[in-house]
């Protein structure tokens, strides 16, 4: 089971209050961005509603309205009793034919290489700012940690351990206004990588590049990082397109 705080270290990238005015569609785009992300991995229960409310400022009728909206969609379901809350579905990975069909209907509404090339200038400007600034010994245990994860994950648990360390790289570098520019990237990215499988090779290649850009951050070579994040993008944006094409 998650200890209470190491799931508030995970969520505090995207939880954050609302502004007065949009409490509802505020309040559903971070849960969703919670759910994309693998901030809570399926069959994991979200956090308290009281909780949820208080991080987002909103009242637990309108965090209700949120919950029901994606227990609608089929992301999350309530559970009753003593162990009961709400807890979040596993979500469908459909590679191959289906996943190419389903890649090419979420597209539709996405600009892809407008989506790439934000990514990528977000993650690089992280990267940088982690190796010119420097980390704290706790920053830099952070992203050794999550580095390590990304090695020990099965397959079925890569992507998300993924997530989450690139997650971490952005909330290291110290904005605020790029953390929360990146998870909403990165749920979009996440939403198009789904469709496609998994690539043995290419998961061998991003661990190397993985190490390499730890490795930068934490020597402080602030041009190596930025290099190596960048190799790293693009290798995604290629994966992706390629799949497009």
């Amino acid at each position: 089971m998650t200890k209470k705080s190491d799931r508030e270290d995970r969520l505090a990238p995207v939880l954050r209050p609302v502004r007065a005015g949009n409490g509802f569609e505020e309040a559903l785009e971070q849960i969703l961005q919670v759910v994309r992300l693998g901030l809570v991995p399926g069959g994991e229960r979200l956090p308290a509603e009281r909780e949820l409310a208080d991080r987002m400022g909103i009242s637990r009728v309108t965090l209700r309205e949120v919950l029901k909206v994606l227990q609608d969609q089929g992301l999350v379901e309530s559970r009753r009793g003593r162990y009961g809350g709400t807890f979040v579905l596993p979500r469908d990975r459909t590679p191959g034919d289906n996943g190419e069909r389903e890649l090419r209907r979420r597209i539709a509404s996405v600009d892809v290489e407008d989506t790439l090339r934000f990514r990528e200038v977000l993650e690089v400007g992280a990267a940088g700012l982690c190796a010119a600034h420097g980390l704290s010994g706790e920053g830099a245990e952070r992203l050794r940690t999550a580095l390590g994860a990304t090695h020990d994950a099965p397959l079925d648990d890569y992507r998300r351990q993924d997530t989450l360390l690139h997650l971490t790289l952005a909330e290291l570098s110290g904005s605020p206004s790029l953390t929360a520019q990146y998870a909403a990237v990165r749920a979009t990215v996440n939403d198009l990588l789904d469709c496609i499988p998994l690539l043995v090779r290419n998961l061998e290649h991003s661990q190397l590049q993985h190490t390499a850009l730890v490795e930068a951050v934490l020597d402080g070579d602030a041009d190596a990082a930025r290099e190596v994040m960048r190799e790293h993008c693009a290798g995604t944006a290629a994966l992706l397109r390629g799949f497009l094409t």
